[in-house]
């Protein structure tokens, strides 16, 4: 059990959850948990949920310092005020959990690094053909009108996920975290049973392990394509059929689901524990499986043309990623 989670017995939890730069799917993959949902509030009060309460962030600055035993952060820290908030619910609460791909890796909104503000406003708010007359208008953190001082968030220049800004105890991965590691991890708060602090809450073994499709011999990917060139064969691995698949380089935990449905894996579990760089991980994999001949050295203009079948390699290998790789926003931006 976390040292920070002690809750006397018999006493309701006191839940919080919050929404940052994201999609909004992890909030309902709450909901997705269907009639547990009830086994939830049998068991806690949620304090904390914009999405779905009309709770305001002056209530949460007016709670004790711990006073919820566990806050779901789910989303990036893009700007100042997700920042600002994810260091208050921190404060005020006794565990704090990344939920889903966007507070524990950056993921999509981490993709944004690849350039900086003003590059992301010049095409929001100069470029974009579907503006109207308000072309050129850039939004400000302050701006006078006649009621007065009107007052936005500072948009950073960079994505960072939850833990560069504050101490994170658990990580609930995926996008969005699938229902079952939701219910493991609601279970195990309920048990008092939390592995150490720190802990990704997901299976360790990587997605190819659980995979049907694996059939455990070496693997052989005989060149590069992309998932609409071929008709993917719904029982061979798609590696073996030239298609990226981030399985050896992925926790597992979602059930396959993707494959499942004839779609390669993305990578949205995040690395396996003793993976630093996810991305750079799947490509060293790629690189000795991939079929070139040995005998042979490719010349040049070859490795050129078997690369430039990677059409967006940081979207391939980084789509999840990017914002906690190794190298995490374009240098020189």
């Amino acid at each position: 059990m976390a040292d920070k989670l002690k809750v006397d017995s018999g006493s309701r939890l006191r839940f919080g959850f919050y929404w940052a730069a994201s999609c909004g799917g992890c909030e309902i993959a709450v909901l997705d948990v269907n009639e547990k949902i009830l086994d939830v509030v049998a068991n806690a009060d949620i304090l904390f949920w914009p999405v779905a309460m009309d709770t305001k962030y002056e209530d949460v600055r007016a709670m004790p310092d711990g006073h919820m035993d566990v806050c779901f952060f789910n989303g990036s820290i893009r700007n100042s005020e997700a920042k600002e908030i994810a260091q208050l619910l921190r404060k005020k609460s006794k565990v704090l959990v990344a939920f889903g791909s966007c507070a524990h890796h950056g993921c999509i909104p981490g993709l944004a690094n690849l350039h900086n503000r003003r590059e992301v406003f010049d095409t929001a708010y100069h470029r974009e053909p579907s503006l109207d007359d308000s072309a050129g208008t850039e939004p400000k953190t302050k701006t006078r009108v006649k009621e007065g001082d009107l007052s936005l968030p500072e948009f950073f220049d960079h994505v960072f996920p939850l833990d560069r800004v504050v101490d994170v105890d658990y990580y609930l991965p995926g996008c969005p975290p699938p229902v079952p590691l939701i219910l493991n991890a609601v279970t195990a708060i309920f048990e008092g049973n939390l592995p150490a602090k720190g802990a990704v809450l997901a299976p360790v073994k990587a997605l190819c392990d659980e995979c049907a499709r694996n059939k455990h011999v070496a693997k052989k990917m005989p060149d590069i394509r992309r998932t609409w060139e071929i008709q993917a064969d719904p029982e061979e691995c798609f590696l073996e059929q030239g298609i990226i698949c981030m399985g050896p380089a992925t926790r597992a935990g979602c059930e396959t689901r993707c494959i499942n449905g004839n779609s390669p894996c993305t990578g949205c579990l995040g690395p396996t524990p003793e993976v630093t760089d996810q991305g750079a991980k799947m490509i060293s994999a790629l690189g000795s499986i991939l079929k070139v001949d040995a005998e042979k050295e490719m010349s040049e203009e070859e490795t050129k043309a078997l690369l430039d079948k990677v059409k967006d390699p940081v979207g391939t290998f980084y789509m999840y990623g990017l914002a906690s790789a190794i190298i995490n926003h374009r240098r020189g931006k």
